[in-house]
């Protein structure tokens, strides 16, 4: 059989290599997707640079469109040929108090695609069929990665923040532009925060249905009922709070940020709360690809061969993408 091609991360700070390596085999429970499209996603940096818990090596990448090529022995309800998603949350122990209350997200002994099992970058994986997803036709196999996190992740934290009216998004990157659209479709005013003097950031956020746009430590127009936090940078915690109303919810939406600094209590008071985002269950990923074929969401996307993941992650780093990168293996 020829072998699989991936992007692998052999220590933390090293930059990916590429490896041959055979084709997984799928356990009982597993499916053998062949990869179509891989999202290039932040949480991607934080495991190279070692910021997140992690096996190495590793072949990241959690926002994964491909196609089954091999069900394992026990898996129901895929067919081979069957376009499936695969996100970040690749398995969960079933056992654990978390997973007995159906907080699955929280599970004691997850395993992490892209992380603790291998992921995307590459042109085969094998995946727990209970966390693949099936696909909205409408999106392509490229529009369709950045749904498997920044989606989901994002979807998850637009819930936690409750249904206030104005919603704040400080960085306006893969997620937010996604999460912008659906909530401007669920009739909010959605107020985009981006890097200061980001002129093009700003009027791309606009240009998605956002009332305003200005930078992270500008005063937004109006108090906002929940703001929701995508960069990783923590110093964007006190800000955020003085710009939600009392009863207001400020959502940390990243897996990794850097530390909060303090603040005065008053700027919390009011029953003012922080709140964090862990991961994602089934259901988010169920209702959320319902609602963004709904919505009609539109991913704005840079492909990228697969052998230039290196560069992607770059130029995620440097924010010097609009919307998602997305890796394309060679046919």
């Amino acid at each position: 059989m020829v072998p699989m091609i991936a992007m692998q991360i052999d220590a933390p700070g090293r930059p990916l290599r590429r490896v041959e390596r055979p084709v997984p085999r799928p356990s009982p429970h597993d499916l053998l997707v062949r990869v179509a499209a891989c999202g290039v996603c932040r949480t991607d940096l934080h495991v190279l640079d070692g910021e997140i818990p992690a096996r190495y090596p590793i072949v990241p990448g959690h926002e994964i469109v491909g196609h089954v090529m091999e069900a394992g022995a026990a898996v129901t309800g895929f067919a081979v040929g069957q376009r499936v998603g695969i996100p970040w949350l690749g398995h969960t122990c079933g056992t654990c108090p978390y997973c007995r209350a159906g907080q699955e997200n929280l599970c004691d002994h997850p395993q992490f695609t892209g992380a603790t099992r291998d992921g995307g970058y590459a042109t085969h994986v094998a995946a727990d069929a209970q966390y693949c997803f099936a696909l909205p036709d409408r999106f392509s196999d490229a529009e369709a990665a950045p749904l498997l996190c920044a989606g989901l992740i994002g979807w998850r934290a637009l819930r936690l923040a409750g249904e206030g009216r104005r919603i704040g998004l400080y960085g306006f990157g893969a997620a937010a532009h996604i999460l912008a659209q659906v909530a401007v479709w669920q009739g909010r005013e959605v107020y985009a925060f981006t890097r200061e003097g980001d002129e093009d950031g700003q009027a791309f956020a606009r240009s998605l249905g956002c009332v305003w746009a200005g930078g992270s430590t500008e005063s937004p127009p109006a108090l906002l009922d929940a703001a929701l936090i995508f960069a990783p940078v923590g110093a964007l915690v006190p800000l955020a709070l003085k710009a939600v109303c009392k009863g207001g919810r400020v959502v940390c939406a990243g897996i990794h940020m850097s530390d909060i600094p303090g603040f005065p209590y008053a700027d919390l008071w009011g029953e003012r709360q922080i709140l964090s985002v862990a991961n994602l269950t089934r259901e988010d990923g169920t209702s959320f690809l319902e609602v963004a074929a709904d919505a009609n969401v539109r991913t704005v996307i840079e492909t990228f061969p697969l052998e230039d993941a290196n560069d992607a992650l770059d130029r995620l780093r440097s924010g010097a993408l609009k919307g998602a990168a997305v890796l394309v293996p060679q046919s």
